[in-house]
């Protein structure tokens, strides 16, 4: 084998161990946090979360409810639509509203254990600083969507109606550990099996993949002029200003993000991206990756909650308010 590539294989390696260390101990403590139930204690914040959204307070439950599993936050809500507790608009409102707190639980368990250790500290703080600002705008819409359109015509709060807690799974149809019935998870050491049985199942599936395709692409930035193969995108990266490397990078990230973040991180290492190209060019990556979920996972999921009709307007409600806030992320950072 040849000294340069033993080198590129080094690194790799050296790499790909750190970023073991990083996800043992991130999705480690993320587990822990569930399965202790760190994330349920939220209630005191209700009040002032639906105040000025005109929601009433256990509709804020729900959605707080969000950031520990999306299932139960949806499926509390799809009842109080169901009981009359609010109505269609009202319904709209909050799930726009729960978009930060969905996205609050990827903090934990994907973006700060996997993300930041493949893209580097300021790549990868500025990417999740921006899906932060971005799912922090479309929840500050609904805020002021139910403080300009809701009224108590559309509340009939019912103070028999109490919260349900949604099924055991999350949305992908797994097991929800925040809802584990008794057996095996009361006592502490329980817990923390069950913490590390969810972290070793998630390396188990994250590493392999991330070896490969790491090495895959250390060994073809190493080898080829990448920015000369992806030379004929040029007039379509063009339009945004982006280097030709973003077409084959949007590519990737329309698969699978994780494969994207490991495709463009030597990238931005050997100067082919800046930083602020980087985060743009994964953030319209994001949009074809969500188009793509979005039949995949989104529309199965949301018409099973809500039923064809309504859970056609959830769908669109949440789709064009990420494509409009992720196009003004982009035009943020693009701006010279």
């Amino acid at each position: 084998m040849a000294p340069g590539l033993l080198g590129v294989l080094g690194d790799v390696l050296v790499r790909v161990g750190w970023i073991a260390v990083f996800l043992t101990v991130g999705v480690g403590l993320a587990n822990v946090a569930v399965a202790f139930g760190a994330l349920d204690r939220l209630d005191a914040l209700a009040g002032p979360l639906t105040r000025p959204a005109n929601l009433p307070p256990e509709v804020g439950t729900a959605i707080l409810a969000t950031t520990a599993s999306p299932t139960a936050g949806y499926g509390m809500l799809a009842e109080f639509r169901e009981s009359g507790v609010v109505d269609d608009r009202a319904t709209l409102v909050a799930v726009t509203i729960n978009t930060f707190f969905g996205f609050a639980q990827h903090i934990f368990t994907f973006y700060a254990p996997v993300l930041i250790p493949i893209l580097g500290l300021e790549v990868g703080l500025l990417y999740v600083g921006a899906r932060a600002a971005i799912a922090l705008g479309i929840t500050l819409v609904g805020i002021l969507a139910g403080a300009v359109l809701l009224s108590a015509e559309n509340l009939e709060v019912d103070a028999d109606v109490a919260p349900i807690e949604g099924d055991s799974t999350d949305a992908d149809g797994r097991d929800d550990p925040t809802q584990v019935a008794d057996g095996g998870a009361t006592t502490t050491r329980g817990k923390l099996r069950e913490a590390a049985g969810e972290t070793a199942t998630k390396l188990r599936e994250i590493l392999p993949r991330l070896l490969v395709i790491y090495t895959i692409v250390a060994v073809v930035v190493a080898r080829y002029d990448v920015t000369a193969v992806t030379g004929v995108a040029d007039p379509l990266a063009g339009l945004l200003g982006l280097p030709g490397a973003a077409v084959p990078t949007v590519a990737v990230f329309a698969i699978d993000t994780t494969n994207g973040a490991l495709f463009i991180a030597p990238l931005v290492e050997n100067g082919t991206f800046t930083s602020r190209e980087a985060v743009a060019t994964m953030l319209v990556g994001g949009i074809v990756s969500f188009a793509v979920s979005t039949f995949k996972r989104s529309i199965p999921f949301q018409f099973g909650v809500w039923g064809p009709e309504f859970g056609t307007k959830v769908v669109l409600v949440n789709t064009a308010l990420k494509v409009v806030f992720i196009a003004a992320a982009v035009a943020v950072l693009l701006v010279p």
